[in-house]
Formats: structure tokens, C-alpha cells, sequence
């Protein structure tokens, strides 16, 4: 696979990595300065070289992937059999500079519903640098003509036609993916709510909504067998509660203020309080 393609696959399914690059190249070595390497947890795409010199990078790459490392790295390798190896001589004679950047687990949100207010949330999170998944059963809803709007999007945009059973589109989405339904249907919204909630790597559920759709909704997920528990899985209603207003506009900034909240909470998780041993 080509390492861009390795690279967007990694992003879209929310895995992390990292992209190694021969920076520079000193005397006689397998790959020249520009090739690209990218490795995952699990796997590796296209190559720096092989033997030692991309050992090395692979398991260094790996521990920045298990420590989540942040910077980027700068590894010197000499190739040389009086060099230090780990994994094989490599008596090239040169000396290899490799840059090591973490490629980070973006952001996911899925907006089921873009009427109103989500096609003005669609505009607002299309500025962020996440993966945002669109899924409407209406196929007016998804013309490229009226999603023009997010032509200039810094976000991946995923549009999802699904003229009949849009809740198929819940087991697609990637793991940790924040899950919006704000539909045209009430019935198509507890349907999705009944899905999101059979799928446990959802981040969040969040459902637009007054109170009385809500009590509607707790009796009929309850009924279809959904514990309690897992009901309270959804947030309802969403966005900051001390930003009133009914404006589509207004809607919008306050789901997306609450969530960029949480895309903060991700990247800088609580430590995990610990009690003293007597």
C-alpha cells in the first residue's frame, strides 16, 4: 500500500501511527532522502530501507505509539558493522537521519440528520481538523449543491446516502466516534438511538429533542430491551446549557462548543486518582 493511502487509512479508522522519513543521507545507504515509511501498532507500510536501520525505526515508532508520544523524533542509524545494531549488521558504510512524526487519532463525529441545524453544525465542525460523517435518509439533504458550503472544509467530509435504514451506517463508523442524531423522523431517531446504543465504541450519543420526546424515547428503548444503564449512555438535551435559543444557527455553536469540550477531554484525559497504601 502507498503511504499516503496507509496514512489516511489510519486516520479514518482512528488508529495511530507514525510517518518515519529519511531526513537526510551520509555516504552509501539503501533508501534516499525523501522515502517514507509508515508504521502502526500492528503493521507497517512501504519501507526505509530495511535490516537494522528500519528495525530500529519500527521499534522506536512503536514505543512513541504506546507512550503517545506528541513531538516528533530525530533517529541517527550508522551503517556500519563497527556501529551498534539490535537487529543485524548493516555494513552500507553511511549514515541514515530519520525523522519520526506521530501521526495522531483525530476527532470522529457523525451527524445523522443534516436539515437545519445540521447542515449549520456540518459548517461550523467542517473548520476543525476531524473526520465528520453526514448521513441522511432524504437525498436532497446530500446534494452537492447544497453541501457546497463545505467545499473549504480543513475536515475529512463522509457523506452517506442511505435512502432506507440509516442506522445501518452506526456499526460503520469508526471506534470513538461522537454520534449526533438529529433527524427529520422521531421514529428514525429512536431507531438510531436503539443502534448506537447496541454499539459499545461509540464516544458519546447525543439526541436533539424536547423532554417529552425523551420520556417517549427512554419507554420505547427500554421496551425494545435496553438496561437502564445503557439508556443513560445518551445525552439529551445536547449542547451548553446556559446558551439558550431555538435559532438552527444558534443550535449549532452550542452542540459544537460542548463538543469541541470533549475533543479537549480526549486529548488531555484526567490522570486517574490513585489512593495511598497504608
Amino acid at each position: 500500500m502507498d503511504w499516503m493511502k496507509a496514512v489516511q487509512d489510519l486516520r479514518s479508522q482512528r488508529r495511530a501511527g507514525v510517518l518515519v522519513t529519511v531526513m537526510s543521507v551520509r555516504g552509501h545507504a539503501p533508501r534516499e532522502a525523501g522515502a517514507k515509511m509508515v508504521v502502526a501498532s500492528d503493521n507497517v507500510w512501504a519501507t526505509v530501507g530495511g535490516g537494522n536501520l528500519e528495525a530500529v525505526a519500527i521499534e522506536r515508532s512503536r514505543a512513541m505509539i504506546a507512550e503517545g508520544a506528541p513531538a516528533p523524533e530525530v533517529l541517527d542509524v550508522a551503517l556500519s558493522d563497527k556501529a551498534p545494531y539490535q537487529h543485524g549488521v548493516q555494513c552500507c558504510g553511511g549514515e541514515v537521519k530519520l525523522l519520526l512524526e506521530p501521526l495522531p487519532v483525530v476527532p470522529s463525529v457523525a451527524i445523522f440528520g443534516v436539515g437545519h441545524v445540521g447542515l449549520e453544525l456540518a459548517r461550523i465542525l467542517a473548520r476543525h481538523d476531524i473526520e465528520l460523517h453526514l448521513i441522511d435518509s432524504r437525498p436532497d439533504q446530500l446534494e452537492a449543491e447544497r453541501l457546497q458550503v463545505l467545499d473549504d472544509a480543513v475536515a475529512n467530509v463522509h457523506v452517506h446516502q442511505v435512502p432506507v435504514l440509516p442506522e445501518l451506517v452506526v456499526a460503520e463508523l469508526p471506534p470513538g466516534t461522537h454520534a449526533l442524531v438529529m433527524t427529520h423522523d422521531h421514529a428514525e431517531d429512536a431507531a438510531l438511538c436503539d443502534a448506537a446504543l447496541r454499539n459499545e465504541q461509540l464516544a458519546t450519543i447525543g439526541l436533539i429533542g424536547s423532554t417529552a420526546k425523551w420520556a417517549r424515547f427512554r419507554r420505547k428503548l427500554a421496551e425494545d430491551g435496553n438496561p437502564a444503564e445503557a439508556i443513560d449512555r445518551i445525552v439529551t438535551p445536547i449542547g451548553l446549557p446556559d446558551l439558550p435559543g431555538k435559532e438552527p444557527a444558534t443550535i449549532a455553536v452550542s452542540v459544537a462548543a460542548w463538543l469541541l469540550q470533549l475533543f479537549v477531554a480526549e486529548r488531555n484525559p484526567a490522570p486517574v486518582h490513585r489512593e495511598a497504601k497504608a
